[in-house]
């Protein structure tokens, strides 16, 4: 039994995508999401291929799981970024056509 080749890479991006969208890069964090469900599939697919030989199918699901995750908050992010710099530039713009930057 060898471990699952990209199995720990599913996980560890999946990890990332969590923590780089939560506390650095916002929507960017959706890279490490869609890495993590890449590598996760091509881990999936050489474990399908002989179950026996391999050990680290968790890895590959809970990575999966976690990327997943990491998606979802940075498509929320995303959606509550747009929201709030409308609203900046709906404000700014109701104030120039009402005169007052004068």
């Amino acid at each position: 039994m060898q471990p699952l080749p990209g199995a720990s890479n599913a996980l560890t991006f999946g990890i990332l995508s969590i923590l780089l969208t939560l506390f650095c890069c916002g929507p960017f964090g959706a890279i490490f999401s869609i890495t993590g469900l890449s590598n996760a599939k091509k881990a999936e697919q050489t474990y399908q291929t002989d179950r026996n030989a391999y050990t680290g199918y968790e890895n590959v699901k809970t990575g999966r799981i976690l990327s997943y995750i990491g998606l979802a908050l940075a498509l929320i992010l995303l959606i509550l970024s747009i929201v709030y710099f409308g609203v900046i530039g709906a404000v700014i713009y109701a104030a120039a056509a009402e005169g007052g930057f004068n």
